[in-house]
Parts: C-alpha cells; sequence; structure tokens
C-alpha cells in the first residue's frame, strides 16, 4: 500500500508565545526537516493532488508527501514561504479566518490566545504565489461540541468569508484540534469543501477519507529519528482510522464542559 505522509505545522519561529512553543519549531529544525524528506526521496506535491486521487482521480506517486500549515500565524508570511519559494515546494495554509485581521489592526475574532497572526493582505499575496489557503473554522471551536447556526457559521460561514477575501473558491478545510463526527463531516460536505485535514498521527494511503484525511503533527520536541521514519512512510500507523471508544467518550465530556460554559480545547490528536 502506497503510504503518503501529509506533515501538520503550526508555527515555524525562534520566539513563539509560550502556549504555542510545543506546536512550534525553530526555522533551523524546519530547514533541517525540509532537507529529511527530501532526502528520503520525497517529492512535495499540492494537497489537491491528494485530495484528486481520494477522489478517484489519477494517482499519486510513490513517493508523494504533502506539507499543511493550520491557524495562520504571521511567521508563515516571514519565515515559512520566503523558503518554500526558494525550494519550489507547494503547501497548504489553512485559516482560522476569525484570527486573520485587515492589515494595521489587531486580531480579535477567535478563541487562540493572543499571539501575531497574518493580515488579509498577506493572506492575498501568498494566494498569488501559490500558496493554497484553506479554512480552518472562524474561531478555532471543536466543531463535534457546537451544532446549528454556530456550526454552521464555523464551517459554511468560513467559506464564505474566506471566498470572498480571495475572490475565488476555496475547497480545502481542517478541523480544529482536529476533532470532526459524521454530522460534522456531513456539514463540510454540503457546504462544498471537497476535502477535510483532521490528525490522527497516521501516514495517509490512497484509501484515506477525503473529509478526514490523517495527518502527522510535528512537535517541538518531534525526535529526528522519528521524522525520518515518517519521510519514509514508515513508523506509524496506516489512515484511514476507525472512530475509537475513547474518541467517543471523550467528545461526550467536550461537550458535557461545554454546555457547562467551559469548553476545552483538548489534545489534537484525534
Amino acid at each position: 500500500m502506497t503510504t503518503i505522509p501529509v506533515f501538520l505545522y503550526h508555527s515555524v519561529s525562534d520566539h513563539p508565545p509560550q502556549w504555542l512553543a510545543p506546536y512550534t519549531v525553530s526555522p533551523r529544525a524546519f530547514k533541517l526537516q525540509l532537507d529529511r524528506i527530501q532526502d528520503a526521496g520525497r517529492r512535495i506535491v499540492p494537497l489537491r493532488r491528494l485530495v484528486a486521487a481520494l477522489h478517484g482521480g489519477p494517482a499519486l506517486p510513490p513517493d508523494a508527501a504533502v506539507l499543511t500549515f493550520d491557524d495562520g500565524y504571521a511567521d508563515f508570511y516571514w519565515t515559512v514561504a520566503p523558503e518554500l519559494a526558494d525550494r519550489g515546494l507547494a503547501a497548504t495554509l489553512y485559516l482560522t479566518v476569525g484570527a486573520i485581521h485587515p492589515p494595521g489592526r489587531r486580531a480579535g475574532g477567535s478563541l487562540l490566545p493572543a499571539t501575531p497572526m497574518l493580515n488579509w493582505r498577506q493572506v492575498t499575496t501568498l494566494d498569488t504565489l501559490g500558496i493554497e489557503i484553506g479554512g480552518h473554522s472562524v474561531t478555532h471551536v471543536p466543531l463535534d461540541t457546537v451544532y446549528g447556526r454556530r456550526l454552521d457559521e464555523e464551517i459554511t460561514g468560513c467559506k464564505h468569508r474566506l471566498e470572498d477575501a480571495l475572490g475565488h473558491p476555496a475547497t480545502a478545510y481542517a478541523y480544529p484540534h482536529g476533532y470532526s463526527s459524521r454530522a460534522v463531516r456531513a456539514k463540510v460536505r454540503t457546504a462544498g469543501w471537497t476535502s477535510a485535514a483532521a490528525v490522527e498521527n497516521r501516514l495517509s494511503t490512497e484509501n484515506d477519507d477525503p473529509l478526514r484525511i490523517s495527518r502527522l503533527m510535528v512537535h517541538q520536541d518531534t525526535p529526528a529519528r522519528v521524522f525520518d521514519r515518517w519521510a519514509l512512510g514508515r513508523g506509524a500507523r496506516l489512515a484511514p482510522a476507525p472512530e475509537s471508544l475513547y474518541t467517543r467518550a471523550w467528545r461526550s465530556y467536550r461537550r458535557v464542559r461545554t454546555a457547562l460554559g467551559s469548553p476545552v480545547g483538548g489534545p489534537p490528536q484525534t
């Protein structure tokens, strides 16, 4: 079976805020990891090629890998994008649209703690340069704990706001914290997103679910030997993943906490 490592990054910075530090890699580490992917013989392809294959289109080459980035931190513009451009690499950037702000203003429309985020001018520039821009909800709430109008705004409203800013369709979505449910995935499909990324910490395969694409989250302390195995298409379980009893129990707990007015995001893994 062909394995496709879909790497998930958040921030690339030497000086992240404390809350974001576990999900941040330094610029030096990021460059070394890109080297490791390429040294492993991997060809980084756009996410849309994986999505097309999962929908029955042309198969991916056996050495394919995909780069994705969540949330929309400002360091993507200043650090990540130049490095990708220098190497001619494709990537998908999933935006928490409520955290993206007009130039010269502060972000304030999401649940993410304060940290420098992209502005819309930078987003449209990245789009023009060929970075695929996807949606990551409006506020970054765990979607399997909200319902009705709130859920619709986080999925459909996110799409409308993103497309209004870009001036063209956006088709790639990612679940905040990696959390989804059957109802959430149905809403994503109905809204017109053609793919959605989870976390799972599994290697994607040609049998993966296009509305629950498995990704490998890169942490500050991800060991080099682990990353190297991922780059080789090894060292992790394979997608698709059945929903575990733990995941269902954890969802029930988070729903209760949300109903009591004390929501929890929980670990990014599902």
